[in-house]
């Protein structure tokens, strides 16, 4: 039986998280290492690959600990690691990942337009700044979310990514800001 590579979870069947801009996002807290993030995600996730993270940098990706359905094998979520931060980003995979909100709005998995919607009235009712990558991906670099797209067959569904502060500034800048070319490429 071949595996069905575009498999969706449905709200549902996620992970339920949120997100504190700057602090957290789920049990993940900025500034972890690679090994307190895997104590974070044990039972819940498991890493699958990694690069990097023996030295606090580098990236890793984490699959669903329990998944025994196969056409949702593959990652979950994606951490990025600097040397001087320790945990810095967290992409969240828009297939499978765990399902993040921001104050009752869901990141994970939606139509981009809908949600590019949402995203900036609720920045417009905070005073707070809306930005574009030049992939066309809206960012809020005073939340250090970006709110990237990632195919699922032929629809494309949201993929946030949250940093840290140091990372904050030009979030949404694919060529001078800090995330890695790694998720900008991989994800284009």
């Amino acid at each position: 039986m071949a595996t069905d590579v575009w498999s969706v979870l449905v709200d549902a069947q996620r992970l339920p998280w949120s997100f504190t801009p700057f602090e957290r996002v789920g049990p993940l807290e900025f500034g972890m290492t690679h090994d307190q993030v895997e104590v974070a995600v044990h039972g819940a996730l498991r890493v699958v690959v990694s690069q990097g993270t023996s030295g606090n940098a580098g990236w890793a990706e984490f699959w669903l600990e329990r998944c025994t359905d196969a056409r949702f094998a593959g990652p979950a979520v994606t951490t990025y690691y600097d040397e001087s931060i320790g945990l810095a980003g967290v992409a969240v995979d828009a297939l499978r990942g765990p399902q993040v909100t921001l104050e009752g709005m869901r990141l994970v998995g939606r139509t981009p337009s809908h949600l590019e919607d949402e995203f900036a009235d609720y920045l417009v009712a905070r005073s707070r700044e809306l930005r574009y990558s030049q992939h066309a991906d809206p960012c809020s670099p005073q939340l250090g979310l970006v709110l990237r797209a990632q195919r699922a067959g032929d629809v494309v569904l949201s993929r946030p990514v949250m940093v840290a502060t140091p990372w904050a500034d030009r979030c949404w800048d694919t060529s001078e800001g800090r995330i890695p070319t790694r998720e900008w490429q991989e994800f284009a």
